[in-house]
């Protein structure tokens, strides 16, 4: 019987379907087998709450006291220090001028922490807390360091740490996703961008992306049925969908299609979970008052701070808060205060929250940005207006809970706050160290991809910093 040639196209493109479905299933049948046995040991930390701070906030101000520069004020940066680093365009040829820290500084608690008079609530938390202070990265401008902090690459695409975290861990909430996340509603318009693909999947199955919870009626879009329409017959619809949609599969092996059904499914249930999440009126007074009066405000830090509190009671893997507008070139005495005014009650509120509750033993928190900010002033140092530059080589991130040495300072910097002298922390050993407390083998945690294997900390050498462990 002569074959026709629309049947021929549809059994060929069938058959090279099924050919390119099988390799991408062979390379998930590869990626299961290294991660069937995780976690790979006992875990320390049972979820994760990553309070990133994009636009890089100033270890100077904040975190790295160096009271010898105000006897340098004005003076040049001695070539010795700088070492041919490179500089940004914005002050790439020009007098790199110290400017001292704007801030005061104080000891707080029985660690004797210095922090800076813009972060008092930190400071009362500094026996909770393990600073950083010798992070060191290799970007120096927003995106791409942005997307090193996140994902381990410079470059867009691959998946960020709560994907990972989702993607072998997953979450013991059937009702709520792996991997959330809350984006801060300015006062003001934001100028710092903050990316998809800061929470992309890359090239791990979809569903382990990050679902970001809108400062809206809405908290997630299209979730909700119209009016009128019974749950009942979504379910009904839902089941139907699913009928078909295997049927599909079997002839195809797309794993895109199993996503597609595990997704509609979670939908169906978050359209219950997340109205609960999100209402905030059973939250005493007590809660507010502790998390500052901004708390109150929907969408702020301070009420996503709490949502991460609920989260984390409902054993969410890994919740991520993003709060911009870190990135302090000018006006640092002003923009820079505006910014911890924002985040400072309460992030030092959550931590003392989970204590409370007793789920700062099991969830490890981290604070920090991408990067720092450079030693000369940007602008005439002298004036109110001036700010800082980006500086990769050296800035501060602090831990707390889940097996981090409380009231502990780790690393140091040289006497300029430029270069990290003292036990440098590469992003990737931040990326291995929290893996490692979720019970995770750095090394051994892969995924195939185009026949290579892919992980967090990439081919570089990473290690886990096990002297910030207890």
């Amino acid at each position: 019987m002569q074959l026709r040639r629309r049947s021929f196209l549809q059994q060929g493109g069938l058959n090279f379907g099924a050919l390119a479905a099988g390799t991408l299933l062979g390379d998930e049948l590869a990626s299961a087998e290294l991660k069937h046995s995780l976690p790979h040991f006992a875990p320390q930390a049972k979820r994760v709450i990553f309070l990133t701070q994009s636009g890089g906030p100033s270890q100077i101000e904040l975190f790295d006291h160096k009271p010898g520069l105000q006897k340098l004020a004005g003076t040049e940066l001695p070539a010795s220090v700088r070492q041919g680093q490179r500089l940004t365009g914005m002050t790439a040829g020009k007098q790199q001028l110290i400017m001292p820290s704007v801030a005061k500084f104080k000891q707080h608690g029985q660690s004797g922490t210095m922090i800076g008079e813009w972060l008092p609530h930190i400071g009362s938390i500094a026996d909770e807390i393990c600073l950083v202070k010798s992070m060191v990265t290799d970007q120096i401008n927003h995106a791409p360091a942005m997307t090193k902090f996140l994902t381990g690459h410079q470059l867009a695409g691959r998946p960020s740490f709560g994907c990972w975290a989702s993607y072998g861990l997953g979450s013991v909430n059937r009702n709520l996703p792996d991997y959330v996340v809350l984006l801060s509603r300015m006062k003001r318009g934001s100028d710092q961008p903050l990316y998809d693909h800061y929470w992309g999947s890359g090239f791990l199955p979809s569903r382990h992306q990050g679902v970001k919870l809108r400062n809206a009626k809405d908290p997630v879009l299209y979730l909700n049925d119209p009016d009128g329409f019974p749950r009942e017959l979504r379910r009904e619809m839902l089941d139907g969908l699913a009928s078909i949609n295997r049927q599909k599969y079997e002839q195809t092996f797309d794993p895109e299609i199993e996503t597609r059904i595990q997704q509609y499914e979670m939908a169906f249930r978050m359209q219950t979970s997340i109205p609960d999440l999100t209402d905030l009126s059973d939250e005493p007074e007590s809660t507010f008052d502790l998390y500052g009066p901004d708390s109150r405000r929907p969408g702020s830090y301070a009420a996503n701070c709490i949502l991460a509190r609920r989260l984390a009671e409902r054993n969410v893997r890994f919740i991520q808060l993003f709060h911009p507008d870190w990135d302090h070139h000018s006006r640092l005495s002003s923009w820079c205060v505006s910014r911890c005014v924002d985040t400072d009650q309460a992030s030092a509120a959550l931590v003392k929250d989970l204590k409370q509750r007793g789920l700062l033993e099991d969830t490890l928190v981290i604070w920090g940005g991408e990067f720092g900010r450079g030693v000369a002033g940007q602008g005439d140092w002298k004036s109110p207006q001036a700010g800082r530059d980006h500086h990769p080589r050296c800035f501060t991130v602090w831990m707390a809970g889940a097996g981090i040495k409380p009231g502990f300072s780790y690393g140091a910097t040289d006497d300029f706050s430029y270069n990290a002298v003292e036990n440098p922390v590469h992003v990737r050993d931040l990326h291995a160290t929290a893996l490692h407390q979720l019970g995770v083998d750095h090394e051994r945690f892969t995924h195939r991809y185009q026949g290579l294997d892919f992980k967090l900390t990439g081919v570089e050498s990473a290690r886990v910093v096990h002297e910030i462990l207890t």
